[in-house]
């Protein structure tokens, strides 16, 4: 399973970006998918996460500024930012709990794509 992420970039503060996560391979189905974000030298911290069902959960840094949706039909999560401000630039990594279609789930997670948000 692999799962390839695009849409990073550099944004002015203000500004919005909208991320990608597409996974694919031998995948039966999906559970949780989440975003994730690090800065140099930090551990890495949930951004927002969404369930199967679609249920959403928001850090409070993000919350009313960022929304996460997903399509089951295309295994793929989005994470559109709107009012960016400089405090979001790190490198934004995508997570999915993937059930295999060997029946073993294992937990997946993106190469990670920069986002820059300048003042």
């Amino acid at each position: 399973v692999q799962l390839v992420e695009s849409g990073g970039g550099s944004a002015q503060a203000g500004g919005s970006l909208r991320l990608s996560c597409a996974a694919s391979g031998s995948i039966f189905s999906i559970n949780d998918m989440a975003w994730y974000r690090q800065d140099p030298g930090q551990r890495r911290k949930s951004v927002a996460s969404i369930t199967s069902g679609g249920s959403t959960n928001y850090a409070d840094s993000v919350k009313g500024r960022f929304t996460i949706s997903r399509d089951n039909a295309k295994n793929t999560v989005y994470l559109q930012m709107s009012s960016l401000k400089p405090e979001d630039t790190a490198v934004y990594y995508c997570y999915a709990d993937v059930e295999e279609t060997r029946g073993y789930n294992y937990n997946y997670w993106g190469q990670g794509t920069q986002v820059t948000v300048s003042s």
